[in-house]
């Protein structure tokens, strides 16, 4: 859960990466957890086993920051990588990317600027309309609040979707377990599946 598979193009969609975000923050004597970066890979794997997908595309910020090229961090990559050797990967690149420049030449990772046009999909990091593409991104770390046992209310991460003829732009929820979120702000015909642990599930009332 957490990223978008297109089966039709055996591909594998990842927004919001931000691998290294919790060593940045360690460099900069922010106490934060460790293992994040194993935990996200981690994740990432089991997708790639359910799916069976041939390409991740990785919808910007794959790196949190140029502090972010740590010798773990790196080295962990690689390593995913050389257990992932066949996988096409792909990073559109994002804000974050800017600043943490473009991931390791040893990734074999194609790096392309957005948009990155797929069917009837416009791939990018920036969730902004393209014409005549439905926007599949990132950058925003959606969220939604619901309700839950004894009046207590969670906040989770989303999939936010907007009505394909009035706002052509869906949100992916960020992949990486170290990362922020941010509620959404809906809009008539938009829709949201919230995300709770491996289950992806629509909330009523968001179309």
């Amino acid at each position: 859960t957490g990223g978008a598979w297109l089966p039709e193009y055996h591909t594998l969609l990842v927004a919001d990466a931000h691998f290294g975000k919790a060593v940045s923050f360690r460099k900069l004597g922010v106490p934060v957890p460790q293992g994040t970066t194993t935990e996200t890979l981690a994740q990432l794997s089991r997708l790639v086993a359910d799916t069976g997908a041939r390409r991740i595309v990785f919808l910007g910020d794959f790196l949190h920051s140029a502090r972010s090229h740590a010798s773990a961090t790196l080295a962990a990559l690689a390593h995913w990588r050389a257990d992932h050797a066949t996988l096409q990967l792909t990073l559109v690149r994002g804000n974050h990317d800017d600043h943490a420049g473009d991931p390791p030449a040893a990734l074999g990772m194609d790096v392309v600027d957005e948009p990155l046009l797929l069917g009837p999909f416009a791939l990018c990091h920036h969730p902004e309309p393209v014409p005549g593409a439905y926007v599949l991104a990132g950058h925003w770390h959606p969220c939604i609040s619901v309700r839950g046992r004894a009046h207590d209310r969670l906040r989770l991460p989303c999939f936010w979707l907007g009505d394909e003829a009035r706002h052509p732009v869906g949100v992916l929820p960020a992949f990486g377990s170290f990362t922020g979120m941010h509620p959404v702000a809906l809009r008539d015909g938009d829709r949201v599946y919230a995300v709770a642990g491996d289950e992806v599930r629509y909330v009523p009332g968001t179309a």
